[in-house]
């Protein structure tokens, strides 16, 4: 099994090395082809207050008088050995900005993952233990009505009611802990809708097998049958999709930020953006390449694990092909006859 395991693992953990490369070369290649010189305009901007001898230094680290290829292979080995190079707007490390804003960020994010994990629970759970009318009416349109409201929508709607309204928590202080919640649960809804679907059809699926059948012959009740027999079976499925959900945290956690005020990663890609700042934002979108490879990496090697059932490339033993001779020379298959005594 080891072994086996070993040769399923080592081809897709060197293929997500691969997919982060490119990830990183095409990243590269755009920022490269951008119209202009925005790394020239940028740090012979007056307003940014760089010498002629700072400029000199920055152009010679970057490689910028030098050809593309060089230019790519400089930045490819600093990148490798977590060197994001320095930013133009602040001559500041781009790894000391990213190490400054990033924990905002991861907090917000897993605090929203985990709301999204339950509140998706609590809907699958409703459509199978509550009433039809309830369960199957209400809760399946849940779903539905998530994917529809944008996470701005569904933030600012939180921020005119739980902080204008009724003074739960004050927008200026963004990094407090009902803020981070509330932030957080504008932002794990719409992603919750995913789960909540992918959840509430496997437990559909599992729910018309025959061995629930027996278990609810048995007199167990509806509560009973979902934690003992449905959850687990159900619950594989969404571990692909728990992975495939990053990106959308990743991403929502940008405008839940703006919204919410929060210094994360979201306000320090908008400054880049508006500063033109090219290094935070082709070290920001490298890592979030990384971050979203690794997730569906684990994800692919967790699963195996998690489900017996799934084939792991097993090598099948190479049969010879049966001859002519072979075939006429075999027994007959014995039968076996009973004899009917007709009364």
């Amino acid at each position: 099994m080891k072994s086996e395991y070993l040769r399923f693992a080592v081809p897709r953990i060197a293929q997500a090395i691969v997919v982060v490369l490119l990830a990183y070369v095409f990243t590269f290649i755009v920022i490269s082809v951008l119209p202009g010189d925005p790394v020239s305009s940028t740090l012979r901007n007056p307003d940014n207050g760089f010498t002629e001898e700072e400029i000199q230094a920055i152009v010679e680290y970057y490689g910028l008088d030098q050809p593309m290829f060089v230019q790519l292979w400089n930045s490819l080995t600093r990148f490798l050995v977590g060197d994001f190079g320095i930013s133009l707007r602040s001559n500041i490390p781009v790894s000391q900005l990213i190490a400054e804003a990033l924990p905002s960020t991861l907090i917000l994010a897993s605090t929203a993952l985990v709301v999204a994990i339950v509140l998706a629970a609590l809907i699958a759970w409703g459509t199978q233990v509550l009433p039809v009318r309830y369960g199957q009416g209400v809760l399946r349109a849940f779903p539905t009505l998530f994917l529809s409201i944008p996470n701005f929508v569904i933030g600012l709607l939180l921020i005119q009611v739980f902080a204008f309204g009724l003074g739960v928590f004050r927008i200026i202080d963004a990094e407090s802990p009902w803020s981070t919640f509330f932030a957080a649960i504008a932002l794990g809804i719409p992603v919750s809708a995913q789960l909540a679907e992918v959840l509430i059809a496997n437990l559909d699926h599992e729910g018309r097998q025959e061995y629930v059948a027996v278990a609810r012959s048995q007199g167990l009740r509806r509560t009973a049958v979902f934690g003992r027999h449905l959850l687990k079976p159900s619950a594989l499925p969404t571990v692909t999709v728990l992975a495939l959900i990053v990106g959308e945290l990743l991403g929502g956690s940008l405008i839940t930020e703006s919204i919410f005020g929060r210094t994360g990663i979201g306000s320090l890609v908008q400054r880049a953006v508006a500063t033109q700042d090219l290094p935070v934002l082709q070290a920001v979108v490298s890592l979030a390449a990384v971050v979203f490879v690794v997730v569906n990496l684990l994800a692919d090697l967790a699963y195996p694990i998690l489900d017996p059932r799934v084939s792991l490339g097993r090598t099948r033993r190479h049969v010879a092909p049966v001859t002519a001779e072979q075939t006429a020379t075999a027994p007959e298959p014995t039968t076996i006859k009973e004899e009917v005594s007709v009364p």
